[in-house]
């Protein structure tokens, strides 16, 4: 885990949480890039030795996954021999990249991908997907040298989670916590 608030460290701590370091402030920030914040802990075990082939990012704004399914992303990342993997989810057709515009020269749109003419038919849409924000896994040292979490050949594995939320907004937290209700009330 990293933070960068001694408290938020503590309660981790609490529930047997490992945080073996405070994440400096300049990594702190809203606009902060993960991948910086994760090029920090890499180094920061490099340094203490600890050597890592790989990472696994589970990012708190996803807090719902399916039993299994982290097993599941890593199990695939080890079968594909990709340099990253990320979980995603099939974008709808009516926001399909194909069926994207972008303002052009003098007011007028052009498709998104940059194709000259418009897929006519939904049918004929090849499938998008979009990263869901819920597993990460990519080689270490892809970020180490790069500076990338992304690398060349980029696995991905479909979630299906009914259940899922990234929290970016007040609205999110609010249908994070409706979930959080229901699957307590489950269980």
């Amino acid at each position: 885990m990293s933070t960068d608030c001694p408290v938020i460290a503590e309660a981790a701590f609490s529930y047997r949480v490992q945080v073996p370091f405070l994440r400096p402030a300049h990594l702190a920030s809203d606009k902060t890039p993960t991948a910086d914040v994760l090029r920090h802990a890499i180094n920061f075990f490099d340094e203490c030795g600890e050597r890592f082939d790989h990472v696994v990012l589970l990012q708190p704004t996803c807090p719902f996954r399916k039993p299994g399914f982290i097993d599941q992303c890593i199990e695939h990342f080890v079968s594909s021999g990709a340099d990253s993997l990320f979980s995603v989810m099939k974008v709808p057709d009516q926001f399909n990249p194909h069926w994207v515009f972008e303002p052009g020269e003098h007011g007028f749109l052009n498709i998104a991908t940059g194709e000259e003419s418009l897929i006519t038919s939904r049918q004929l849409l090849p499938p998008a997907f979009a990263r869901d924000g819920s597993v990460y896994i990519f080689k270490a040292d892809i970020l180490r040298g790069a500076g990338s979490i992304y690398g060349e050949k980029i696995a991905h594995i479909h979630s299906e989670n009914q259940w899922h939320v990234n929290i970016d907004t007040h609205e999110d937290w609010t249908k994070a916590e409706m979930i959080a209700n229901v699957l307590c009330s489950v269980n």
